[in-house]
């Protein structure tokens, strides 16, 4: 193999034409195996050393590893400030997300410290925030309507009049909610103990996206009651979206005024104040916390006017102070909560990894997956304990973190800190805020996701199949609710990728001139068939769900229809044994004549010269048909150059003597089976060498191998060869190990690109001098 000098636009190589044979020689292929056997890695496995136990404690608790390293010159003001504004943001997102899984808001507050300081520990990321999220939130809230529904906890008064019994209801969907989160949480522990955290990469991210989408629409919907000041009838299972709003539309004439300017004024300041802080952040040192001065100055306002008692304004009630022993969640409901945990598990992942690798790269660290699932099932199951619904984290709350100078989860720590010192002293005095003003927080932190509606436009122009993916989930979430929205937005993904392996792109190869390029002839119009040779590639792994078509594709772009030809190749062998059958009676005829002449002649002279002119004629008809043959393989060799003849039935010239002796008439025969073969073949066919390019299979499974086998069977039978190029060494091993290779099929078929094929084609056919040029050395 050598290599010339060139210049830094072009190449030049001159080696010889490889097969898989050659290709293992030269390049030395091994034959040892490098992987560890079964007993050697659990031997390995089972080792212990004080190196191995750091590393495997590191790995569980990677605080451990990060924290004694931390630096308080560098990272201790950007943290503190990061945690006070983040801590600012989980007071009114956590007592108004509450609201979204129908518990009280001091849950939220609880669910925004307890799995803050699991995940500080457990965690590896150093820039998402952990808590409240408004889609996992309104996930909640179904399972606890649905199971804790207003009707199950009707009581008679004393006057005869019925009323909702709300601490018992209140008390039991908490015990509803801490379950769920308790068993979402186990899920994700055990996914990350399996090391399943690949399980994330089949939501793409147009269905994660279209999912949240149509989440935000839920809980846009369910927040409309407090806005408007109606009691909507409570829905669930497919359409309970379209039923609640067509409900509410009917009760809007039953407006609460005071509500709906309470929400108005509300909305307004919080739109004005944010989308001042997005157009200065880079000029405020840290955001305008108004959220937190919306609640105070709500609150302030409705207590000293007393517009809870005047004008009947729903409040948030009482807020207890202090914090609640732990208490362990009422395992008989798991069973009838496990799908909506399982749910909860994977979205809850699904946007917690996705945002955690968003911030690892751009700030250059790594975010362990597995692990990942670990800290957030700790988070979600020690917080079910301390009456916690599930978590994830939040893309406000996180950009806050990283965008205030957040390093680390020390932000993370201190703003628990924060939600601590509510919840034992400040959040009593929150009793009197209108859960109105709540609702108007909710919808405005819902921005982020109704700008993902910009996502139809865009998948339009790059990919219409992510389009439909993205479509798809976000109708069948609205009409389907969240659980089994999920579900068919999976499915269907999951369809969209089988689709595409069933039906993709195959095509006809062509060299472009004075190369070794080979592209397709439909898309480059410099790229040249050669004639007699087909060269088919197609564009994704050939398995059992397109094997088949596959074959019909190769038959359809080669012009080659194999049950026809070989249905002409059989009439044509029964006649030519039929005519050979006639020869043999002609022949045993004619000698038997022959004889009889003989034997009437006694004069030996005459029988001489008879004799003499017999071998003259005999010898005559021998020369002419060894003319005929050569004609015949002339013609077929000129027709080569021209793309007419099929070179697979050329009559061999280099038939022996005893060959030509023996089958004196077989000459003229085999002429007339060449000509009826030529007139049979689907199209006038001049295809003799078939090359079927795989480099795109990356795995071959039994149904791949029969297929392949039957190729080249079949292909044969009609003198058509095949080829393969572009294994993969993969590849090569799993044909090996299923006995594909064998005498009619050496592995001399297999070549180590199309160019090394197609010059042994040519050379085979002593056609190095092509019209279209196909040189050993090549240039570009």
């Amino acid at each position: 193999m050598e290599k010339r000098d060139c210049s830094a636009m072009e190449y030049f190589v001159q080696r010889k034409v490889l097969d898989e044979l050659s290709l293992d020689e030269v390049a030395q292929k091994g034959t040892w195996s490098t992987k560890p056997t079964v007993g050697e890695r659990m031997k390995e496995s089972l080792r212990c050393s004080v190196p191995r136990l750091k590393l495997t404690v590191l790995s569980w608790f990677p605080v451990l590893s990060w924290l004694p390293r931390y630096s308080f010159r560098e990272n201790t003001i950007g943290d503190v400030i990061s945690g006070c504004s983040v801590g600012i943001m989980h007071l009114p997102q956590g007592m108004a997300y509450a609201l979204l899984a129908s518990l009280r808001p001091v849950f939220g507050l609880y669910t925004s410290l307890y799995p803050v300081l699991v995940y500080f520990i457990f965690g590896t990321s150093r820039h998402i925030s952990i808590g409240t999220f408004a889609v996992i939130s309104i996930m909640i809230g179904s399972v606890t309507e649905r199971l804790a529904p207003d009707s199950n906890f009707i009581t008679n008064g004393t006057n005869g009049t019925e009323s909702v019994n709300i601490d018992a209801r209140d008390a039991y969907r908490v015990q509803i909610a801490c379950s769920l989160t308790v068993l979402a949480g186990i899920f994700q522990i055990l996914l990350g103990v399996v090391r399943f955290g690949f399980v994330v990469t089949y939501l793409s991210e147009p269905l994660v996206r279209g999912y949240t989408t149509g989440s935000a629409c839920h809980v846009c919907v369910s927040q409309l009651k407090y806005l408007f000041g109606v009691k909507p009838a409570r829905f669930s299972g497919p359409f309970s979206l379209i039923y609640t709003l067509v409900d509410i539309c009917r009760l809007l004439p039953e407006t609460k005024v005071p509500e709906l300017v309470v929400s108005l004024v509300a909305l307004s300041v919080l739109i004005v104040v944010k989308e001042v802080n997005a157009c200065y952040r880079q000029k405020l040192p840290l955001p305008i916390p108004i959220e937190l001065i919306v609640i105070i100055a709500a609150t302030i306002i409705t207590h000293f006017c007393g517009l809870p008692e005047t004008y009947s304004i729903d409040v948030v009630g009482e807020i207890p102070s202090g914090l609640k022993a732990p208490r362990a969640p009422d395992a008989t409901l798991f069973s009838e909560v496990v799908g909506d945990a399982f749910a909860v598990a994977i979205v809850g992942y699904a946007i917690n990894i996705s945002l955690g690798k968003t911030f690892a790269l751009k700030h250059g660290y790594k975010v362990d997956s597995n692990q990942e699932l670990v800290a957030l099932g700790l988070s979600n199951t020690v917080g079910g304990f301390f009456q916690c619904y599930s978590v994830t984290s939040s893309l406000s709350r996180s950009l806050v973190q990283e965008s205030t100078g957040g390093k680390t989860q020390v932000a993370g720590l201190i703003s628990s800190i924060i939600v601590l010192i509510t919840i034992l002293k400040i959040g009593a005095l929150f009793e009197d805020l209108p859960k109105a003003v709540l609702s108007t927080i909710v919808f405005v932190n819902l921005k982020g996701m109704f700008k993902q509606f910009m996502d139809v436009p865009m998948l339009w122009k790059t990919n219409k199949v992510d389009l439909l993916v993205w479509l798809v989930t976000f109708i069948s979430t609205i009409l389907l609710n969240l659980d089994l929205g999920l579900a068919v937005s999976i499915g269907f993904s999951m369809l969209t990728v089988i689709f595409r392996t069933q039906l993709p792109r195959y095509s006809i190869l062509g060299q472009v001139s004075g190369s070794d390029l080979y592209l397709d002839t439909d898309t480059y119009k410099e790229a040249k068939e050669i004639p007699g040779i087909k060269i088919f590639r197609s564009s994704t792994t050939i398995y059992y769900t397109n094997a088949e078509m596959y074959l019909e594709a190769l038959q359809e772009k080669s012009g080659i229809d194999i049950g026809k030809l070989l249905m002409v190749k059989k009439k044509q062998d029964a006649k030519q044994k039929r005519k050979q059958e006639k020869a043999k009676k002609k022949a045993k005829k004619e000698a038997k004549s022959q004889k009889k002449t003989i034997s009437h002649f006694s004069n030996g002279s005459f029988t001489l010269k008879e004799s003499q002119q017999n071998e003259e004629e005999v010898s005559a008809g021998q020369s002419q048909g060894n003319n005929v043959a050569l004609s015949l393989t002339q013609t077929s060799t000129n027709g080569l150059s021209n793309g007419q003849v099929n070179l697979a039935y050329e009559y061999d010239t280099n038939m022996s003597d005893s060959d030509s002796d023996t089958n004196g008439d077989n000459s003229i025969n085999k002429v007339s089976h060449n000509d009826d073969e030529e007139k049979g073949k689907a199209g006038g066919s001049s295809t003799h060498s078939i090359i079927l390019d795989i480099s795109t299979t990356g795995f071959v499974d039994t149904v791949t191998v029969k297929t392949l086998k039957n190729i080249f069977r079949d292909f044969g039978e009609i003198d058509v060869d095949i080829y393969l190029t572009g294994c993969q060494a993969c590849v090569v091993e799993q044909l090996e190990t299923a006995g594909f290779f064998s005498e009619s099929i050496p592995k001399s078929r297999l070549f180590a690109t199309v160019h090394d094929a197609v010059l042994h084609i040519l050379n085979r056919l002593r056609q190095t001098d092509f019209v279209l040029h196909v040189p050993c050395s090549t240039k570009m």
